[in-house]
């Protein structure tokens, strides 16, 4: 018999096991988005907001798992003042390094270990403007606020790990005070509405989010809103909150949310979400609209083809989610092909016409989307450009001719199943392609997706 001894691991070498988890996850556009050494499983944030003098009280209860041994982990978050920290119910330290908080427990956390860290926080959430001049984070409305997080915002108004590579669920619960009047503000957040408590001078609403969400479709709207609530065929729930300064022209929201996303899930495949809906505000300088989770975001009434944009990203993007944000493409391509099929069968261009105008420069929404690769944005001021979105459904074209209607839309739905509530990334989608089509489409995608430059003609 042969024996074997194992020397006991020393107290010294243990603690050189021990690291702090790393600051971001290594994004080339963004690398200091997210963190590493765990997995966010939940957030549940309490929030207390006084709309009159835009001041924020917040607990966020985060429930992670270790994905390393941690001395110490990183939360990103901008601004706010941080009151208490604790790990496992014991208090933390805790340090701030531009737009991260440092936590070092009292014990470490070992690899594989849940863990819950509760953050106490309070201050005038902030707007952040970005390279490409606009705003995100926690913007004040003529009647309240709200909150958008793409790419970085959420971490205005929460901490967490703010990369879209980790995606949780989420309970929010708001506190508003009430008006002079004593009537009550509106909060509408991702998500169902489980409970709504009238405490006199004070009302709180708590919503639900049970699927994962990456924390940049993380939403909470504050203000006035006409409020209609009806369901689809399939009875899905629809929740649709109106700006009474925009309810003329976007009354046909409440109509048009339900057949889209009929249309839609006939399409991709299975609606992913346990509800549906939109959020209509009155805040037109902001000049863009986001597909946040459940109930996309618009900064005024939308028109038909804009609601069918955020409602495509419902499937793709908030579903199926980016690995990184150069996968971005398969967001805003897939939505922006949405938009082509919708105007076909409306009556509209065919998408080989859709296709030719932007080809040729004609359609208005052409200018520049031969800048630089969809699948390649040079920065993160770009990642919202034209070509990642006109190129990007131009790629989705080029494929749908290469592989015919029955394999093309056989690759979406099978896209949106497999990764369905996860991650994915431009790879796994040409994969997708080729295994689906039994066809070598290098060339493809080659010219369509990766190539610097305009194709000199139209393979």
């Amino acid at each position: 018999m042969t024996m074997s001894c194992t020397s006991p691991v020393s107290g010294d070498d243990a603690a050189a096991a021990l690291k702090p988890g790393a600051a971001g996850v290594g994004d080339r556009l963004l690398p200091s988005l997210g963190n590493g050494g765990y997995d966010v499983a939940h957030y549940g944030l309490t929030l207390d907001y006084v709309p009159e003098t835009n001041r924020l009280k917040g607990t966020a209860v985060i429930t992670a798992r270790a994905t390393q041994d941690l001395s110490r982990f990183n939360l990103d978050l901008s601004g706010l003042q941080v009151r208490l920290a604790t790990v496992q119910g014991v208090k933390a330290q805790y340090s701030r390094e531009k737009d991260e908080l440092l936590v070092t427990p009292a014990k470490p956390v070992k690899d594989g270990d849940i863990f819950k860290t509760v953050v106490t926080y309070d201050g005038t959430p902030r707007t952040i403007e970005d390279d490409d001049g606009s705003l995100e984070g926690w913007i004040e409305t003529d009647d309240g606020s709200t909150a958008l997080g793409q790419p970085a915002g959420s971490m205005t108004w929460f901490p967490g790990n703010h990369h879209p590579s980790d995606k949780a669920t989420y309970d929010i619960t708001v506190t508003v005070p009430k008006d002079e009047d004593g009537d009550p503000y509106d909060v509408v957040s991702n998500g169902e509405l489980t409970t709504e408590e009238d405490k006199g001078e004070t009302v709180t609403r708590h919503w639900r989010t049970e699927e994962p969400m990456a924390s940049y479709l993380a939403h909470v709207s504050v203000g006035y809103f006409e409020v209609d609530q009806g369901s689809t065929d399939d009875d899905l729930p629809v929740y649709v909150a109106i700006d009474p300064e925009e309810s003329e022209d976007a009354a046909d929201v409440k109509d048009l949310v339900p057949e889209i996303v009929g249309w839609a899930s006939e399409r991709f495949g299975p609606y992913p979400f346990s509800s549906t809906g939109a959020i209509v505000d009155h805040l037109p300088d902001l000049d863009y609209a986001l597909e946040t989770q459940t109930k996309p975001y618009f900064d005024e009434a939308p028109d038909e083809t804009l609601l069918v944009h955020e409602l495509a990203h419902q499937w793709f993007g908030n579903s199926v989610t980016p690995r990184k944000w150069k996968d971005i493409w398969l967001n805003e391509g897939m939505a922006t092909y949405a938009e082509w099929l919708w105007e076909e069968e409306q009556g509209g261009r065919n998408t080989d016409e859709i296709f030719e105008d932007f080809y040729d420069g004609t359609d208005p929404e052409s200018e520049g989307i031969w800048a630089f690769p969809p699948a390649d944005p040079p920065s993160a001021a770009r990642v919202s450009d034209p070509p990642v979105y006109g190129r990007g459904a131009m790629v989705v074209h080029k494929l749908r001719e290469a592989v015919g209607d029955e394999a093309f839309f056989d690759i979406l739905r099978t896209w949106t199943r497999q990764h369905r509530h996860a991650n994915a990334d431009t790879g796994e989608f040409i994969a997708l392609c080729e295994g689906k089509s039994g066809k070598n489409l290098t060339k493809l995608f080659d010219v369509w997706l990766f190539n610097k430059k305009k194709p000199s003609r139209m393979p």
